[in-house]
């Protein structure tokens, strides 16, 4: 649990590197993080479980192809509960998360097409250059969080890319 003043936020599973990275920003800010791992719906129940029991005020859930299959439940536990969340697509956003801060998917796919068509005419993968992704979209549902209670500010509301009512 990491924990922000009286913020607490839990964290779902993730990549490797965001389990090493995320306790280490924490401790430099002074915060706790307890992770909590989800592979099955019934992981996810149990966690959230745990965020109703220790009063998480917030929830981060990592990038992962599992959570996002698993978008509308994890969007309906969080509303259920009362818990704002942070997701890793839009997608969840969209089926009522609260909000995500993601890649830019269409122009990552844009980038595979155009690596896709170098290969194509003949040049070595190894020899072209790994390309991180350097465009990302910050989504908001207004709905979720009128729901939640959440006055929203405008000064957020200026930085969105997209604002789903």
């Amino acid at each position: 649990m990491m924990r922000w003043g009286n913020t607490c936020c839990a964290i779902f599973g993730g990549t490797e590197s965001t389990l090493r990275e995320m306790p280490e920003a924490a401790r430099a800010m002074g915060l706790q993080i307890e992770v909590l791992n989800a592979s099955t719906d019934r992981e996810i129940e149990a966690a959230f479980a745990t965020l109703l029991r220790d009063r998480a005020d917030a929830l981060y859930v990592a990038s992962d192809v599992f959570f996002t299959s698993h978008r509308v439940q994890l969007a309906m536990l969080a509303a259920s509960y009362r818990i704002p969340a942070s997701y890793p697509s839009r997608e969840i956003v969209e089926v009522g998360g609260l909000m995500s801060y993601a890649t830019d998917r269409v122009d990552m796919f844009r980038r595979v097409g155009e690596y896709t068509g170098i290969i194509l005419k003949g040049a070595k993968p190894s020899d072209l250059p790994v390309f991180q992704s350097t465009k990302f979209v910050f989504a908001i549902n207004m709905k979720t969080a009128r729901a939640l209670g959440i006055e929203v500010p405008p000064a957020v509301l200026s930085i969105a890319d997209e604002v789903i009512e």
